[in-house]
């Protein structure tokens, strides 16, 4: 579990067409910041399929090769909504500095989302620092963050389903 920044870390990055200017400028950012980043894509604003650019992000924060990562597209919702369904990833949309604060501090959030069409640049910049730099508070949410990799009785990963 990483709580606090580290520079040197790696962190992946990746968005589709609507986040790729915004991609560019945050990977900007965490360079200046210390980090090794990985860009994942995409490359330019050509339309393509945000699902082509979360997957491999979340495969590497769910197989532990990355303690966390960045993911932007238009609304972050599909983004999210890929991330989400790898095991040990959770992934927070996050359009303020305080969202940021408490997906961290609560949530244990390992995969940060930007809605790149509903951030400022400036506004962007403050909440991957602030997610950055926020710690785990652990304690009460510690038994919260279990629940999310909990199983049902039948095996399978969505709880309550009665499969």
């Amino acid at each position: 579990m990483v709580d606090v920044a580290h520079p040197g870390e790696r962190i992946p990055i990746a968005s589709d067409h609507a986040g790729f200017e915004l991609k560019e400028r945050l990977r900007t950012v965490l360079s200046e910041m210390g980090y090794s980043v990985d860009d994942i894509g995409t490359h330019s604003t050509a339309s393509t399929d945000y699902p082509d650019y979360a997957h491999p992000l979340s495969q590497q924060v769910s197989d532990g090769a990355v303690q966390r990562g960045v993911l932007l597209c238009g609304t972050g919702l599909g983004m999210s909504y890929v991330a989400n369904r790898y095991p040990g990833v959770r992934a927070a949309v996050s359009w303020s500095p305080e969202i940021a604060a408490l997906a961290r501090k609560h949530n244990d959030a390992n995969v940060l989302v930007l809605p790149a069409r509903f951030v400022s640049d400036e506004d962007a910049i403050a909440i991957l620092r602030t997610w950055l730099e926020t710690p785990f508070e652990g304690g009460r949410h510690q038994g919260r963050v279990a629940k999310i990799e909990q199983t049902n009785e039948h095996g399978d990963d969505t709880p309550g389903s009665g499969a």
